[in-house]
């Protein structure tokens, strides 16, 4: 009896010994296999019962492959179909590909490189559900714990937030960058007691060590050289409340040992002062780097290495959870829509599954920034290929790729045209990713990214480039 839950698989094939052997080597996949010894039989199953996938020979007696794949297009478009033929050839491959295969098969193939191309049909399947379920949801859902996606990894990091979060334990955040650490340290302070007092997030990569601790721990009126009164710390202004300092590992060793007899005693100096000073702080720590091959190196402190390794949390990279990606980018779409006044229901089949697909060396970070990109240019109800600059159109330089020239003239062209479109596409890129990492102001990001006003405008103008709801035609006015 097969679970109507589990992915059906169609085999088609003339040889019973061949069909026999691909039911038992998907047996090890989740999915339930059945198999007819021709097409006109197995068009007769289909009309009976559904089936996702269906792996069909070329050359059969009754009703060819061709044929099959051809109908299966027509009545039933979203199964997917992979074509398997011991009469190989670089044209039948790009013909049955052209007429909507899934993928194309030689035999003879090992049990591998068959549970291979199936696992893979099964997944585009998986996106493509998760894909359509999220875009027949209005909002994105409420969460308590602020983050996104329902992965064994991620669900294994909410348990610990959920755990640690009503303590008032010293919490080590370890993740690569753009993974959401500052997300998860901000997730363990709302479900705190002290989630009512203030949250400071303090990037200690980004600061020297002098001016790391002056911010941290204040200072006395003539403590240095500028310090003409004193000024209160992070830590004086968070009393009651949650520090996070993100990546820790830059802090120096005198900085190191500050937060340790902090972290002993919750007393500390403000710099030039004789004063202790006592506060109730909760601290969170993050950071991208190897701490224990620090401490080993003799670059971090060992003794404040134990000190906040109470209670780690390692967050998984998103390439490691591929099926939160749909629904982080879903999240973020409709974010972005409300905010830019758009219209956009969701990811047509091939962005949705592109945007699994790619392994996300940024993180989430850089999937919210492909999303907003994507929000800006698109025109019509949904997100499409054309949409994500970050992969490329592939009716575009992509398609170009696959262009065989047969002349030397030929060869000059598409060189030639793969260039243009290529910098096309980096200008577009740069000068939206300048303008989103400056609010949109032209006169802050020219100067930012070197380049005299006038031709960031001008760059703006060519890629009819303008702040999301504006009109492209009119001259920047947001000075």
């Amino acid at each position: 009896m097969t679970d109507k839950n589990r992915p059906a698989v169609l085999i088609i094939d003339d040889e019973l010994p061949i069909c026999r052997n691909c039911v038992k080597i998907l047996s090890s996949l989740e999915c339930d296999a059945e198999y007819a010894l021709n097409g006109h039989d197995s068009l007769k199953m289909m009309e009976a019962k559904p089936f996702d996938i269906v792996i069909t020979d070329l050359k059969m007696s009754r009703v060819g492959g061709m044929e099959v794949l051809r109908r299966i297009q027509e009545d039933y478009p979203e199964t997917a179909v992979i074509v398997m033929t011991g009469y190989a050839s670089i044209s039948s491959a790009v013909e049955v590909m052209k007429m909507g295969a899934f993928d194309y098969l030689p035999k003879p193939f090992t049990p591998q490189e068959l549970r291979s191309v199936v696992q893979q049909a099964l997944n585009k399947r998986e996106i493509h559900l998760q894909n359509t379920k999220l875009k027949q949801e209005d909002r994105p859902k409420a969460i308590s714990h602020q983050l996104i996606g329902n992965s064994p990894q991620i669900r294994k990091v909410v348990k610990m937030v959920q755990k640690v979060a009503p303590t008032d334990s010293t919490v080590l955040i370890y993740g690569e960058s753009g993974t959401g650490k500052e997300i998860i340290a901000r997730a363990v302070h709302a479900n705190s007691r002290r989630k009512d007092r203030v949250f400071f997030a303090v990037d200690c990569g980004t600061l020297s060590d002098n001016l790391l601790e002056s911010e941290l721990f204040g200072y006395a009126k003539g403590g240095f050289t500028g310090a003409h009164k004193d000024k209160e710390g992070i830590f004086k202004l968070a009393d009651q409340g949650t520090v996070f300092l993100d990546e820790i590992g830059n802090a120096d060793k005198e900085v190191q040992g500050k937060l340790l007899r902090f972290l002993e005693s919750k007393e500390f100096l403000p710099v030039g002062s004789t004063e202790l000073q006592k506060v109730d702080v909760r601290l969170i720590f993050a950071t991208n780097r190897d701490l224990e091959y620090m401490v080993k190196k003799g670059l971090f402190r060992e003794d404040f290495y134990y000190r906040i390794f109470v209670y780690p949390i390692t967050l998984p990279t998103l390439k490691d959870r591929k099926m939160d990606i749909l629904p982080i980018a879903y999240f973020f779409l409709k974010q972005f829509s409300e905010k830019m006044g758009k219209t956009i229901h969701g990811f047509d089949e091939k962005s949705g599954y592109r945007l699994v697909s790619f392994d996300w060396p940024g993180n989430v970070r850089q999937l919210k920034n492909t999303i907003e990109r994507a929000v800006i240019l698109c025109e019509e109800d949904q997100i499409t290929l054309k949409d994500l600059p970050l992969f490329g159109d592939p009716g575009d330089v992509e398609a170009l790729f696959d262009n065989i020239p047969e002349t030397n003239e030929e060869l000059i062209r598409v060189k030639k045209e793969i260039r243009r479109k290529a910098v096309h596409k980096v200008e577009r890129n740069f000068i939206l990713n300048a303008l989103m990492k400056n609010d949109w102001n032209a006169t802050k990001a020219s100067r930012k990214v070197g380049l005299q006003r006038s031709n960031f405008q001008n760059l703006m103008k060519k890629y009819n480039i303008s702040r999301p709801g504006d009109d492209p035609s009119e001259e920047d006015s947001h000075e």
